[in-house]
């Protein structure tokens, strides 16, 4: 059974080419590449990707325009039914803005660009994302970022806590998100958003391969790859 996948594109992504790259490489299918301005999805998608970037340059807030593209109106009626989506970096702030997870994306407590590998600990190795780690694992994803400081309040942190949605913990704090959080899940455990690069970490050429588990956990629990 193939597996169905898309990476959406608006303009000012600059991932969206990595993130084919590597659910290509991962499950053996290009991915359908589609643009925010259709309206609608293909059929049958078993995966949904929001890529990294700059999304309209990130005017106003970070993913917040890119938020009511057109094509967002699917995945948010997608993720509805069940469809996994994963947002990165971008991505995140895009899956923020619109509803789909809690919470808001800032600007890094630094007051910097952050672009280094940073230490991850996984908190949830149960969902559909992180079957494929341990928990309590520390795996190497790289960062690059200048809005990633995790904010929510502490109402909403602790429910994330309580209900396991916490999929991602940063080992060094990056950007001073809120109680180290690197990625979090909806309540149906069906999209992820993190602010790390799996995608860039998934080949012994990127300099390490703890990315590649993400992606294969996602194959495997859906079509059983």
């Amino acid at each position: 059974m193939a597996f169905r996948s898309a990476v959406i594109t608006f303009p000012g992504s600059n991932c969206d080419r990595d993130m084919a790259d590597a659910l290509e490489k991962v499950s053996g299918t290009a991915p359908h590449r589609v643009w925010h301005g259709d309206h609608d999805l293909p059929e049958g998608l078993d995966f949904i990707a929001l890529p990294g970037g700059f999304s309209y340059g990130d005017y106003l807030r970070c993913g917040a325009i890119a938020s009511r593209s057109p094509v967002m109106q699917a995945v948010i009626a997608a993720a509805e039914k069940g469809v996994p989506v994963l947002g990165v970096c971008n991505g995140f702030q895009v899956l923020t803005e619109s509803g789909l997870l809690p919470g808001a994306l800032l600007r890094n407590s630094v007051i910097r660009f952050v672009c280094r590998d940073a230490t991850l600990k996984v908190e949830n190795a149960q969902s559909l994302f992180t079957s494929g780690y341990e928990a309590g694992q520390e795996i190497v994803i790289p960062v690059a970022h200048h809005d990633g400081n995790y904010f929510a309040d502490d109402e909403t942190l602790d429910r994330l806590e309580g209900e396991g949605r916490v999929a991602f913990r940063y080992v060094e704090n990056v950007n001073g998100s809120a109680r180290s959080i690197a990625g979090v899940l909806n309540a149906a455990g069906n999209v992820l958003g993190m602010m790390p690069h799996p995608e860039r970490a998934i080949e012994t050429a990127h300099g390490g391969t703890d990315g590649r588990a993400l992606f294969e956990s996602a194959i495997k629990g859906l079509i059983g790859a």
